[in-house]
C-alpha cells in the first residue's frame, strides 16, 4: 500500500508540479463559474484553452490534473477548473521567462530524472506497456517525449522560482517590523518543542568479519573486470537501500554531502576505474567511476556491511546499560557521557544534541517529529532519559541508543526572542510571496497571453486577462 501511494505521488509530480512558494491558484474557495465547472465530467473535444508565451495549455491537461489529484485519494470538489488552469499558466510563465532569461537546464539531467521516474513506474506497474496504457499513450516513444517535455518545463519553472526568491533577503529589523505588525489574533501558535540528545553505542565488528566483506568486494571487482555488469552486481548485493534499485548509481560533485572517505576515493579515480575496497562509517565499499561530466561524477558503488555477532551485540548492550547507570547515579552528566562514550561522530562533540534537518537548529516540534523519535521522547520531561533502546534502521546497522530530552517548551504563542528563527522564516516567506506577486504583475504585462472564451469568466488570482 505504501509503495502504491508513493507511486501515485510520482504520477502527480509527472503532470502537476506545484512550486511551494507560488501556489496561488489552488485555493479552496467558491467562485461564480458554474458554466465552466459543469463541463468537467462531460466528454470534451481537446483543444488549446490558453497560451502563455511559447507554451500552449490543452483542455486535457486540466482533466489529467484532476485525475492525478484524485489518484492520491484527495478530494477535488473544492478545486475548480479555473484554479487548475491558473496554476498551469503560472508554471508556463515561469518556464517561458526562464528561457527569456537564458536559464539553462541540461537535457541529460532531465533525462536522468525521467529515467528514474520511469524505472519506478515500471517497478510499480510491472511493465512499460502497462505504464504507457495507464497514461493513455499510443506507444513508449510518445510517452517518453511528453514526460521529457513536462519535466523540462518543471525544471525551468523551478530554476526561475529560485532566481526570484533567491534574491530576497530579510534583515533583523524587517523581521522585528513584521512581528510588530501582527495582531495578537495573528500571532502564530508554536507547537510544543523539545531539544533532544542521544548516546549511540555500536557493537564491535571482528577482524574476521571485516575480512569476509573485503574479500567479497574484491571478488565482485574481479568479476566485473572479467565482463560482469557492475550495475547488476549492485542490484543483487549492495546493502545501500538508497541506490539498490538504480544499480548503485549516484551523481555527485565536491559539494555533495557524502562522507569524506567516500568523496576522496571517488575523486581519485579515473573514468572507468573501480576502486579497491575501503571503509566508511556505513561499512565497506567499492566505487566504479562511470562518467566524468565537468565538475560532476557519475558513479556506482556497492556497500557491504560486516556481520555483527550476538556476542558483540551483548557486549554493546552491557556497555550502554553501564553508561546509563553512571548518568542516573550522577557520576556523569548526559552531555559528558555523550562526549566520552558515544560512537556517533556527528553528535558526540556537541554532547549528543541532535540537529533538526528541516530547520538546522536544535528544536524539534513534537507534532512534526519523526514518528519513531516521537515515540521515544514524547513522554519524557526535560532532563529525563529513556532506557537503553535497540535500533536497526537499515542504514546505520544494529546499535544501542539512549535518548534524552535536554529541554522542553510547551505550546505557546510566538515570542520574538524565543522563536526568532521561526518568525524570521515567516517574515522571509511573506517577503518572497510579495516578490513573486510583483514578478507576476510585471511579466504578465509584457508576455503574450491568450485565454479561450469559455475560461474568460474565471476569477483568477493573477491578472491573466490583463484587465
Amino acid at each position: 500500500m505504501n509503495n502504491l501511494f508513493s507511486f501515485f505521488r510520482i504520477l502527480s509530480v509527472f503532470l502537476f508540479s506545484i512550486v511551494a512558494v507560488s501556489a496561488q491558484e489552488i485555493i479552496p474557495e467558491k467562485q461564480p463559474e458554474k458554466p465552466v465547472e459543469n463541463q468537467f465530467r462531460k466528454k470534451r473535444i481537446d483543444g488549446i484553452v490558453a497560451t502563455v508565451g511559447d507554451y500552449n495549455i490543452l483542455d486535457s491537461e486540466i482533466d489529467k490534473t484532476y485525475l492525478e489529484i484524485e489518484s492520491q485519494g484527495q478530494s477535488t470538489k473544492d478545486i475548480t477548473r479555473c484554479q487548475i488552469l491558473g496554476k498551469l499558466m503560472e508554471e508556463k510563465l515561469y518556464a517561458h521567462q526562464a528561457i527569456q532569461d537564458s536559464i539553462q537546464v541540461k537535457d541529460e539531467d532531465v533525462k536522468e530524472r525521467m529515467n528514474q521516474q520511469i524505472d519506478y513506474m515500471v517497478e510499480q506497474l510491472k511493465s512499460m506497456d502497462a505504464v504507457v496504457k495507464y497514461f493513455k499513450k499510443d506507444n513508449e516513444d510518445e510517452f517518453r517525449t511528453e514526460l521529457f517535455d513536462i519535466l523540462k518545463q518543471q525544471q525551468l519553472a523551478s530554476e526561475m522560482t529560485k532566481k526570484i526568491v533567491g534574491a530576497v533577503e530579510i534583515t533583523p529589523e524587517e523581521t522585528r517590523t513584521f512581528f510588530k505588525s501582527l495582531s495578537k489574533d495573528d500571532l502564530p501558535l508554536i507547537g510544543a518543542e523539545v531539544e533532544v540528545a542521544r548516546i549511540v553505542i555500536n557493537p564491535k565488528v571482528s577482524d574476521d568479519e571485516k575480512k569476509v566483506v573485503i574479500d567479497r568486494l574484491k571478488e565482485i571487482k574481479n568479476e566485473v573486470l572479467n565482463g560482469a555488469s557492475f550495475t547488476t552486481k549492485a542490484v543483487l548485493y549492495t546493502e545501500d537501500p538508497g541506490s539498490r534499485s538504480t544499480g548503485g548509481y549516484y551523481k555527485m560533485n565536491k559539494k555533495t554531502p557524502f562522507v569524506k572517505e567516500f568523496k576522496d576515493i571517488a575523486f581519485s579515480l579515473q573514468e572507468g576505474e573501480i576502486s579497491e575496497p575501503f571503509e566508511t562509517e556505513f561499512g565497506y565499499h567499492i566505487i566504479y567511476l562511470e562518467k566524468i561530466r565537468g565538475q560532476d561524477l557519475e558513479i556506482r558503488h556497492i556497500l557491504l556491511k560486516p556481520k555483527v555477532t550476538s556476542a558483540s551485540l551483548k557486549e554493546a548492550r552491557e556497555k550502554a546499560e553501564l553508561v546509563r547507570k553512571r548518568i542516573a547515579d550522577k557520576e556523569l552528566t548526559f552531555e559528558e557521557a555523550a562526549r566520552k562514550f558515544s560512537d556517533e561522530k556527528e553528535t558526540r562533540a556537541n554532547g549528543g544534541v541532535l540537529i533538526n534537518p528541516k530547520t538546522q537548529d536544535t528544536h524539534f516540534e513534537l507534532t512534526k517529529m519523526d514518528p519513531e523519535m516521537y515515540g521515544q521522547v514524547s513522554n519524557l520531561k526535560g532532563g529525563e532519559m529513556t532506557q537503553v533502546l535497540f535500533d536497526d534502521d537499515g542504514r546505520n546497522g544494529k546499535r544501542y541508543i539512549i535518548m534524552s530530552v535536554t529541554s522542553k517548551m510547551e505550546e505557546h504563542l510566538a515570542d520574538f526572542s524565543k522563536d526568532y528563527t521561526k518568525i524570521r522564516e515567516l517574515a522571509l516567506k511573506e517577503k518572497q510571496l510579495k516578490a513573486i506577486a510583483k514578478w507576476f504583475d510585471e511579466k504578465i504585462k509584457e508576455t503574450y497571453i491568450k485565454i479561450n472564451a469559455e475560461y474568460r469568466d474565471c476569477k483568477f488570482t493573477n491578472n491573466w486577462l490583463k484587465q
